[in-house]
Parts: structure tokens; C-alpha cells; sequence
């Protein structure tokens, strides 16, 4: 199974997790970063996804 778990930056400071999304998607072709990060768009308000919002891919069994 991937998941995605996406994180706010904060300077001067420890990252934030944000929330963890799973890839449920079948077709690889649709998977893309940016469609990865329009999922981010939903789990955060607009005002802190612009604070730099990144993702980590992790895979698990």
C-alpha cells in the first residue's frame, strides 16, 4: 500500500504533520505530483498550504 503523508515547513522550527492520504488510484498514469498535491489542497486552508507543503511517499506492506 503507498500513503502519502504531507507536511507544512516551518522556519526556524520542526516540521508539522499535516495528514496521511492512501493512493487508491489503479491507473498509474493519473498519478502525478500534481495530483498528489491537489489532495493537499484538502487538508489544509489555502493560507497555510502556500507555507510550503510537501509530501513524503512511503510504501507499506
Amino acid at each position: 500500500m503507498v500513503i502519502y503523508e504531507f507536511y507544512r515547513r516551518i522556519p526556524d522550527g520542526e516540521d508539522k504533520l499535516i495528514g496521511v492520504l492512501p493512493e487508491r488510484r489503479k491507473g498509474k498514469k493519473r498519478i502525478t505530483h500534481q495530483s498528489i498535491m491537489n489532495w493537499a489542497r484538502l487538508l489544509v486552508p489555502e493560507q497555510i498550504f502556500s507555507d510550503k507543503v510537501y509530501f513524503v511517499r512511503v510504501e507499506r506492506k
